[in-house]
């Protein structure tokens, strides 16, 4: 029994109730918010240090013994991403209060921004299935909120789409369940991964694990990516930029504890099945951010090659791919929050997102011109930066799996990820000075301190490596070992 383990699902739910109260009252949100995030990280850094020494740690709601209860899990991939998650929130919260608007601040902005945290905060620590399904639909739910907020046209048109492609999504998340439930009798993951070891992975557990992979597929954008470019371009730069930083992720976070905990028994099938998912979303991804001259666009299908790179290391199932994917998403959840806020106020400054219509903005703006280098850089894996060394480890564990061609669409697609980034940098801020300070339609006031803190971060985790790969390499073991996930949940008890 471990309280602290509920207490980033219940920190962000309470302040945001709390913030609703206080709807006329803009500066307390703010800094209830503020409060609630860094409180988050607080407690993740904990969860961290706890796992650490005492191993992954478990809470059963209500006192009832698991798989009778909901289990509450925290093992160190959770917690890294929690953590992660908290470090990107809070800058997205500074950026929002110099450019969401004193309109959508009024119409429980705050809020939905800490109901948003709280169901994927409750995704990452659920060791239930339909506890899972309950948290993405609060996820959900709050950016449904968040993407229309403002009600511009653009936004309106892209949230019928999003919520649509979620509706079904959810529809099909019920389907597998209900069918998962009835061949196993149970819906606790530990309990899952035991109950499918026992009987076997055969033809029909396989289906649903494929419909499963369909359901997480289309939330993280693998494969099935038509909705994401337009929906990732149409909210304010704040909510674009937490959208790309962590929806995603929640369905990547998915299938890597499905695919390693309870469906992991027939790889030739759904491991395989998952690397050709991720080699075409690489592939198209990167072929639609080369092709756009359009600064969204290019950002939003860099999200997408992101998702297919990650889930290469899944497919090749090593321990190095797994290292790799672990830390290149820890990478990806920092670099997409820092290119979007950067996208967004380029686009703020040249009052336009076609890079045709700008240049020349690194003479009025030196620092934001070279941030924007360092993390076109690091996007692309340009050592000593974070997103080198998640690379480096997932071309390692393709080639070690015996998956060449993976291996090689992640290499190639790294460099098309470089020529569309940098595409942004000699187009926007290169050549001649279209705009002068007194033309340019925004301003980098108040917005400088997010950019910097997640440039920071970005640069101290390639550097910083070595600090955190003794956290990174307890969570892949937790995940290549999944006795001892079991084993935390029933705690020793005998399973029914």
């Amino acid at each position: 029994m471990n309280n602290i383990v509920v207490f980033p699902i219940l920190i962000p739910f309470i302040v945001g109730l709390v913030m609703v109260i206080f709807r006329n009252n803009i500066q307390v949100q703010r800094w209830l918010s503020v409060f609630g995030v860094v409180a988050i990280g607080f407690v993740a850094v904990l969860l961290m240090n706890q796992i650490r020494s005492e191993g992954i740690q478990t809470l059963q709601l209500g006192g009832w013994q698991a798989p009778f209860g909901i289990s509450m899990v925290a093992d160190m991939f959770s917690a890294l991403l929690i953590l992660t998650s908290s470090i990107v929130a809070f800058a997205c919260l500074f950026f929002a209060f110099n450019s969401i608007g004193k309109e959508r601040e009024s119409f429980y902005f705050y809020p939905m921004f800490l109901f948003l945290l709280t169901g994927i905060n409750g995704s990452f620590l659920t060791g239930d299935i339909f506890h899972l399904f309950v948290n993405f639909e609060v996820m959900l739910i709050a950016s449904y909120v968040l993407i229309s907020l403002g009600g511009k046209k653009v936004q309106l048109r892209e949230s019928i789409k999003y919520v649509l492609i979620n509706v079904i999504s959810s529809f099909l998340f019920l389907v597998a369940i209900a069918y998962l439930y009835a061949v196993t009798g149970t819906l606790n993951l530990a309990h899952l991964s035991v109950r499918v070891a026992e009987v076997g992975q055969d033809g029909l557990l396989t289906v649903v694990a494929i419909l499963f992979l369909i359901v997480f597929g289309l939330k993280a954008a693998l494969f099935l990516f038509f909705w994401l470019p337009g929906s990732y371009s149409a909210p304010p730069t704040a909510v674009a930029a937490i959208f790309a930083a962590l929806l995603t992720k929640v369905g990547i976070y998915a299938i890597f504890r499905m695919f390693t905990l309870v469906f992991y028994h027939e790889p030739q099938i759904t491991h395989l099945l998952i690397g050709i998912m991720g080699a075409l979303t690489m592939v198209l991804g990167a072929i639609g951010a080369v092709a756009h001259w359009d600064i969204k666009k290019i950002l939003a299908y860099n999200v997408i090659i992101a998702v297919g790179f990650i889930i290469a290391g899944l497919a090749s199932f090593t321990s190095a791919a797994i290292l790799g994917s672990i830390y290149y998403l820890i990478h990806d959840i920092i670099i997409k929050a820092l290119i979007f806020l950067l996208g967004g106020t380029v686009i703020a400054l040249a009052g336009t997102s076609k890079l045709n219509e700008m240049s020349g903005l690194i003479r009025n703006h030196p620092y934001l011109g070279w941030i924007f280098f360092i993390a076109a850089l690091s996007l692309g894996g340009i050592p000593p930066l974070s997103g080198f060394i998640g690379k480096v480890y997932i071309t390692q564990g393709t080639f070690e799996a015996g998956y060449y061609w993976l291996g090689a669409i992640g290499l190639i697609t790294s460099l098309m990820v470089l020529y569309s980034i940098m595409k942004i940098f000699m187009n926007g801020f290169w050549g001649e000075t279209a705009l002068s300070k007194d033309m340019e339609k925004g301003t980098t006031k108040g917005l400088m301190f997010p950019i910097a803190l997640l440039t920071v971060a970005t640069i101290a985790l390639g550097v910083g490596a070595e600090g955190i790969h003794v956290y990174i390499d307890i969570a892949t073991q937790a995940l290549l070992n999944p006795s001892l996930y079991i084993e935390a949940v029933f705690g020793g008890e005998p399973m029914p």
